[in-house]
């Protein structure tokens, strides 16, 4: 089992600013897990008790609706931290997490990081900066549904992907998704979002290799409309 100490990983997250005695703690309690592709973190409801440390891969925190539709809220890559609410609430999950591609998380219990919580005042600020990230980005997915097209939503969720998910050596975004999630990702229809990314590639803004992506024009899809 690798150690906390060593991990890279924390250093894109508020672990950053546990000190060595704290993170040398956490690394002899965490549970590391392997998670496989379409397998759940935790599901929606769920008590974590606790925070996950994504080390590998990418999961979708989404929410089902009602009528049985998954609406994706966010993607949490590498270096990003699940659950945080956990250490701070009581309440149970309001999302679930799916892996999008097999991954590597750490499981930290909340019995084993709440004092460092209540005791190291840069944890607790860092903790603190990346809900109210959380919080600013979540109020931002309102707005742009309110007020920007469906055509503008997915190509600015293509956008994101290829900068902050990354790209294959030939260029497509690491991250293959389906039609029906890229969908869920900008609240539409699947065959809208099928429509639009046919539009997008007779266009020469992208093109595709079976689920796979590829932006042609990153100039072009900023001013889509």
């Amino acid at each position: 089992m690798s150690k906390c100490e060593q991990c890279i990983v924390r250093q894109f997250n508020s672990l950053k600013s546990l000190t060595h005695q704290e993170i040398h703690r956490i690394s002899n309690c965490k549970v590391s897990r392997i998670v496989k592709r379409g397998e759940s973190i935790f599901e929606e409801g769920e008590t974590i008790n606790g925070v996950f440390c994504v080390k590998d891969g990418i999961c979708k925190l989404s929410k089902l609706s009602a009528n049985g539709k998954d609406q994706i809220v966010k993607l949490v890559a590498k270096g990003e931290l699940l659950g945080q609410r956990s250490l701070i609430g009581e309440e149970s999950a309001n999302l679930s997490a799916i892996a999008l591609s097999d991954m590597e998380v750490c499981f930290i219990p909340k019995s084993e990081i709440i004092g460092d919580l209540q005791k190291n005042t840069n944890f607790s600020m860092d903790l603190l900066k990346e809900m109210a990230q959380d919080l600013k980005e979540s109020d931002n997915v309102i707005v742009d549904m309110a007020q920007k097209s469906v055509k503008q939503r997915l190509a600015e969720t293509l956008l994101y992907m290829n900068n902050h998910i990354g790209i294959t050596e030939d260029g497509y975004i690491k991250l293959s998704l389906s039609r029906e999630d890229y969908a869920n990702l900008v609240g539409t229809a699947t065959e809208s979002a099928i429509r639009i990314l046919s539009q997008f590639k007779r266009d020469g803004l992208i093109s595709t290799s079976g689920k796979q992506i590829k932006i042609e024009d990153l100039n072009a899809l900023k001013r889509v409309e």
